[in-house]
């Protein structure tokens, strides 16, 4: 159980947060015993009804198949930490325990083993307020196809216990943010793929959350549609707004993200900035000095003597480096250059995707 203490500064707390399921083709079940005692069976197909009493012989088979059980980790031992205003990134491959993850701080999953805090309240405890404290967007939004837009979020924004004037009000800021306007009464069934993503996300916005947890939230989206909400995320955490962004895309991570977690059979195996993943996990930065000329010997020579810096290559009119001290060495380099007559065009730093580091790092948890 987790203590009454909270930070007013965090958003998202967990600590050990654990989820198993039962590893049948139908998942557990009670079945009835004698004295009123009950046991988790693991065939579904050859239980018995609650309401039959089981023979000793029979109900002792269900125990020792209980025994038996296989339990899958779907979500081993998570312990987070999200401050408000914060955006993380969560991010693993398929099955990595990211879904199982996002649906136990909202309040749908109840844990195995730990706990959950959103905004101060727990995920068990107090259930009904994290809900309200929360705007879920899954990879897969259910949507009534034969309602209309404006009232399929008039019906939701209800459901939160919204006045009246405040969900049209909602309803018209967010649908203009996202370029649903004109299309407010058409059916959700004439909308497309990349429409119907936005209107989700709407659907989670539309009660104001301080939390959004959001699942590939630009999937199936033209890259115009997936800017909009690229910029409303950025919006929102201006407005001290904390994200959980669930995502593939590396890219979209990589520009949004104020922290980057990664997530493998259900353990956060990497969490931190990307700038400090990236040179955590691929060494110091690949720098790229560019001349107005070409390299002659003397400058080679010279080069090669440094002690501060690794050259990684060589061209006509420029070298690529690596340093572990580039505020000091860089200065000293570009005066020795100049002190030798040669003239520097261009010193810069060469970019390195998050790519890199999640091959790196799910490529090492394999064992490669």
């Amino acid at each position: 159980m987790p203590t009454d203490a909270s930070d007013p500064q965090m958003m998202i707390e967990t600590h050990n947060l654990t989820k198993r399921f039962p590893c049948s083709i139908a998942g557990a079940r009670q079945v009835s015993m004698p004295a009123g005692s009950s046991v988790i069976h693991a065939d579904p197909l050859q239980g018995m009804s609650e309401a039959s009493p089981a023979a000793p012989a029979e109900w002792a088979k269900n125990l020792s198949e209980a025994k038996n059980l296989s339990w899958l980790t779907a979500v081993d031992g998570v312990t987070l930490e999200v401050p408000t205003g914060q955006i993380l990134a969560l991010l693993g491959p398929n099955g990595a325990g990211k879904t199982t993850t996002v649906r136990m701080l909202a309040a749908i999953l109840r844990p195995s083993d730990g706990w959950a805090r959103i905004a101060g309240l727990d995920t068990v405890r107090q259930a009904r307020q994290v809900r309200q404290a929360v705007g879920l967007l899954t990879e897969f939004p259910g949507l009534y196809l034969r309602m209309r837009a404006d009232e399929y979020l008039a019906f939701f924004g209800q459901l939160q216990g919204l006045a009246q004037d405040q969900i049209r009000r909602r309803i018209e800021v967010l649908m203009e943010r996202f370029g649903l306007i004109g299309q407010r009464r058409q059916r959700l069934a004439e909308y497309s793929k990349g429409m119907r993503q936005k209107l989700a996300l709407i659907r989670a916005m539309l009660h104001d959350p301080p939390l959004l947890l959001l699942d590939e939230p630009t999937s199936a989206m033209d890259p115009h549609s997936a800017r909009l909400v690229h910029d409303a995320i950025l919006n929102l955490r201006d407005e001290r707004r904390t994200i959980l962004l669930c995502t593939h895309n590396l890219s979209e991570a990589e520009l949004l993200a104020d922290r980057i977690a990664i997530i493998r059979l259900g353990q956060i195996i990497a969490l931190d900035t990307p700038q400090r993943l990236k040179s955590a996990l691929l060494g110091p930065p690949l720098l790229e000095l560019r001349l107005a000329h070409s390299l002659d010997g003397a400058v080679r020579e010279g080069l090669s003597a440094q002690h501060d810096i690794q050259i990684e290559a060589w061209g006509d009119t420029w070298f690529r480096y690596r340093t572990p001290s580039p505020a000091t060495t860089n200065p000293a380099l570009v005066a020795r250059l100049a002190g030798m007559g040669a003239q520097v065009v261009t010193l810069s730093e060469l970019p390195r995707s998050l790519e890199e580091v999640y091959l790196r790092i799910v490529g090492d948890s394999h064992g490669h």
